[in-house]
């Protein structure tokens, strides 16, 4: 359609496991992209960090990967990429990755250029996070002041704001992010959903139940591996 851009949404992140959260973050964004008359967000990518990120108690990618799969199957727009964790030799920065994804477009487009009008618009990534990934830009020598001005310019972000937080007002006291306020899409959810990946390793690691906090094949799976120290049953016969 004339004046929509149509829009690829990617997470990245340690999924570890993934959540609930993590897959309304998709749905909710969807949703409000499409309610502004100025998006069509044609699908959504889960990649999954590697293994050399090193972050403490971080599963490895296989699991991690096989879990992600598990929870998208009933999804027909979002799959898991596995490039950055499995093809990749060493952990790499978010602005590679986006940059990937955004070379596979334009390739693709190439490849089918004599099959598509020479006008329709190549899918732009944009990079959807959670507020506490955009606040992180403020913690000192964590991102690269480089990576984030690409990320923003050219890429762009689509925030989803958590209780508590005022992005809004993050972005305006940022330099940086107010001058490309025009690329940061900031939504709201109003149903809040403050699950933790941390406090599920932490459920599971005690035995106690996190049946509706993450889908039933990600419990089903997690309990036939004994992955974080679930050496209990944890979910409801």
């Amino acid at each position: 359609m004339p004046g929509v851009t149509k829009i690829i949404l990617l997470a990245c992140g340690s999924f570890n496991p993934i959540t609930n959260m993590h897959l309304r973050l998709f749905e909710v964004a969807r949703d409000a992209l499409h309610a502004t008359g100025r998006y069509s967000v044609t699908e959504g990518i889960i990649s999954p960090v590697h293994d050399d990120y090193g972050k403490k108690g971080l599963l490895s990618s296989y699991h991690r990967n096989s879990m992600a799969k598990l929870a998208t199957e009933t999804s027909d727009w979002i799959r898991v990429d596995t490039w950055e964790s499995e093809i990749q030799t060493k952990w790499s920065p978010t602005v590679t990755v986006l940059r990937h994804h955004q070379n596979q477009i334009e390739c693709k487009r190439r490849r089918l250029d004599s099959n598509i009008r020479s006008e329709e618009e190549v899918a732009q990534i944009k990079l959807l996070c959670g507020a506490d990934l955009l606040e992180s830009f403020s913690v000192p020598d964590l991102w690269k002041e480089e990576d984030k001005e690409e990320i923003v310019s050219k890429f762009g972000i689509v925030c989803i704001t958590r209780s508590g937080s005022d992005a809004a007002k993050f972005v305006y006291e940022s330099d940086l992010l107010s001058t490309h306020s025009s690329k940061i899409e900031l939504i709201n959810e109003w149903i809040y959903n403050e699950i933790s990946a941390t406090k599920i390793r932490r459920a599971l690691a005690r035995g106690q139940s996190v049946k509706y906090l993450i889908p039933d094949a990600i419990i089903k799976y997690i309990k036939a591996n004994g992955l974080y120290g679930s050496s209990v049953p944890v979910m409801n016969k």
